[in-house]
């Protein structure tokens, strides 16, 4: 009997694992593109190619539309193909809706994880294999996380941030009770530069790839605390300082001048936002390698909800209709001022999956297509440290693919459509009908 069953789980296992090859290599999947930019860094645009994929890796890029006796074949021969996005601002495991107050009182931590794994299945979608998490509940986010690592579920990969906020700021809950403020209450919100090293380290401890700040107010707290600086520029730099010890990087969601200045001047990774920087946080940005990851959906999508949205509390609509239509103007004097850009939406504020359009407006703000390919793929690796993982298509890096039937160099909103997805060597499927 034990044999028995020790035959049975051996072949269970063989069955889950992938097929190979006679010569007993792992199988190979020969991507056939008729236009091919390999590289968004070079901009250089390649025609009839063929991207071999096998292990989850890219091993080589091919002359010509080719493949080898029993390899499987991907027809992409009428198609634009690209590194698969990187969306450097989301909140994959929430999205606002006119229920979203009751949402935060009634949904479980369970539920959170559940709603996550659809946003993720739609971003992904959507072309975006890689996103940066920066706010969600710590569990649901990190085992949304790990699921999609091990393959347990699909989605993009996560980088996942531990959020580190003043008391009372943006990153505190605002507007109910305060018995179900205490509820909310995070123990990584800080006062005091001592307090928010120990809210970094406890962050970090709890499983944040990356820290999260909050130096000044934001549009959607639910409190009238305006739009300027919050944290202390004591804080902020023990933020920075711990973070960078223990190996984290720190991007700090800012909008007015002097919390963006501030966060700048204390050593930030990134600055989300940044409507109201200035001729010196352009300086500042250019003297610390800070990105600017501008988030011009939510812009936009919270002026329209200003103007409509019955359920929006006075508090975040009058700070929506004065941040809204400014957002597209700093990435322009940004980008002027030879500022780097990091890709980034704010999903959640906007519906997921949807992500793309973010590339309409900042060709808007004035950036070419192509440099809002390479805010997606060459700078957003690069800002998040995976350069040597993903962001272009080269041998031995993750085969991150997707594809259209036009030419975003020509027309970026094509982007809107991907016809073709692939996440580490794996196609995903399309959404059904």
């Amino acid at each position: 009997m034990k044999k028995m069953m020790l035959l049975a789980a051996t072949m269970l296992g063989a069955s889950l694992q992938p097929a190979l090859a006679q010569d007993g290599a792992a199988p190979r999947t020969f991507i056939q593109a008729g236009r091919l930019l390999a590289d968004p860094g070079t901009g250089r645009v390649e025609s009839t190619k063929t991207i071999v994929v096998s292990g989850g890796r890219v091993t080589e890029i091919r002359d010509g539309f080719v493949a080898d006796e029993g390899g499987k074949i991907v027809d992409l021969r009428d198609s634009f193909v690209m590194p698969g996005f990187i969306d450097s601002h989301v909140h994959i495991t929430f999205e606002s809706s006119p229920s979203s107050r009751l949402d935060a009182v009634t949904k479980s931590t369970t539920d959170a994880a559940f709603d996550g794994v659809v946003y993720a299945q739609r971003t992904l979608r959507a072309g975006f294999t890689t996103v940066v998490d920066l706010g969600a509940e710590t569990e649901a986010i990190n085992a949304l996380r790990d699921a999609i690592a091990a393959g347990k579920v699909t989605g993009p990969r996560i980088i996942a941030a531990g959020g580190v906020a003043a008391h009372g700021g943006h990153g505190d809950a605002h507007g109910y009770r305060h018995e179900i403020l205490e509820l909310f209450r995070s123990p990584t919100l800080c006062s005091g530069a001592d307090d928010c090293a120990r809210a970094v380290r406890l962050a970090i401890q709890q499983g944040a790839d990356i820290i999260k700040t909050a130096s000044t107010g934001g549009v959607m707290s639910n409190t009238a605390a305006g739009l300027g600086q919050q944290m202390s520029d004591e804080e902020l730099t023990s933020i920075v300082q711990t973070a960078h010890r223990l190996g984290r990087k720190v991007a700090a969601h800012a909008h007015g001048t002097d919390g963006v200045n501030a966060a700048l001047r204390a050593g930030v990774d990134s600055v989300e936002h940044g409507t109201y920087l200035d001729a010196e946080s352009i300086r500042l940005f250019k003297a610390k390698g800070s990105y600017l990851v501008p988030t011009l959906m939510a812009g936009d999508t919270v002026a329209r909800q200003a103007e409509t949205a019955a359920w929006m509390p006075e508090s975040v609509r009058t700070k929506a209709r004065q941040v809204g239509p400014l957002m597209i103007d700093a990435l322009r004097r940004a980008h002027q001022g030879g500022v780097k850009i990091a890709f980034g939406t704010d999903s959640a504020v906007s519906p997921h999956g949807q992500n793309a359009r973010e590339f309409s407006l900042m060709v808007k703000a004035g950036l070419s297509p192509l440099d809002a390919i390479r805010s997606a793929t060459v700078w957003g690796a690069a800002h998040v440290g995976l350069e040597q993982e993903v962001g272009t298509l080269a041998a031995g890096k993750a085969a991150d693919i997707v594809a259209v039937k036009g030419d975003p160099l020509a027309d970026v909103a094509v982007l809107k459509s991907v016809s073709f997805v692939m996440k580490g060597g794996t196609v995903v499927p399309a959404a059904k009908e």
